[in-house]
């Protein structure tokens, strides 16, 4: 029996050192494509980062015969009352060099197949510059419903973001 190529599990605290590195990993690379900033990630510590996955929802991918995480995927649910039938995808990532494998299709259809268990409604938002993202989010099934001009701020250069969602249930 041949071992799968590769394993989409759902991340715990046992994955927190492999989360960090490709959390930091993306952050530094492409800081245009998180709400969330290298500096201030890189002030969590290890233990904070365990507490995220434990009480969260991660997935990640990793290739057979290799250590480390080739790209991630989070699903936040809101608690509170009037918004916590809809979740947000966040910190999608996959490493330039896992590119081209699927793995963004995989993380992102596991994320899906969590939420319909979970929300009604499954939102994102994408860097408006990020065709191969907003590519694979509308075959997917999410569609376009605004967008926030000047949504980040780096270096004092601004970064319009893409609003989608994809309907669940309801």
């Amino acid at each position: 029996m041949t071992e799968a190529p590769f394993a989409v599990l759902r991340l715990g605290a046992a994955d927190a050192a492999d989360f960090r590195e490709i959390r930091l990993h993306g952050l530094r690379r492409h800081p245009e494509a998180f709400g969330a900033s290298y500096e201030d990630e890189t002030s969590l510590s290890l233990e904070e980062s365990a507490r995220r996955l434990d009480s969260g929802i991660v997935f990640g991918v990793r290739r057979a015969g290799r250590s480390g995480l080739d790209g991630v995927a989070g699903l936040h649910i809101p608690q509170a009352i009037k918004t916590r039938h809809k979740g947000m995808l966040w910190g999608m990532y996959v490493r330039s060099e896992a590119r081209g494998m699927g793995f963004g299709s995989v993380l992102l259809a596991r994320v899906i197949a969590h939420a319909a268990a979970v929300v009604e409604e499954l939102t994102l938002s994408v860097g408006a510059s990020n065709e191969q993202a907003m590519g694979l989010y509308t075959r997917a099934g999410f569609e376009r419903y605004g967008l926030e001009e000047r949504a980040l701020k780096i270096e004092g250069r601004y970064y319009d973001e893409v609003w989608m969602r994809l309907v669940l249930a309801g």
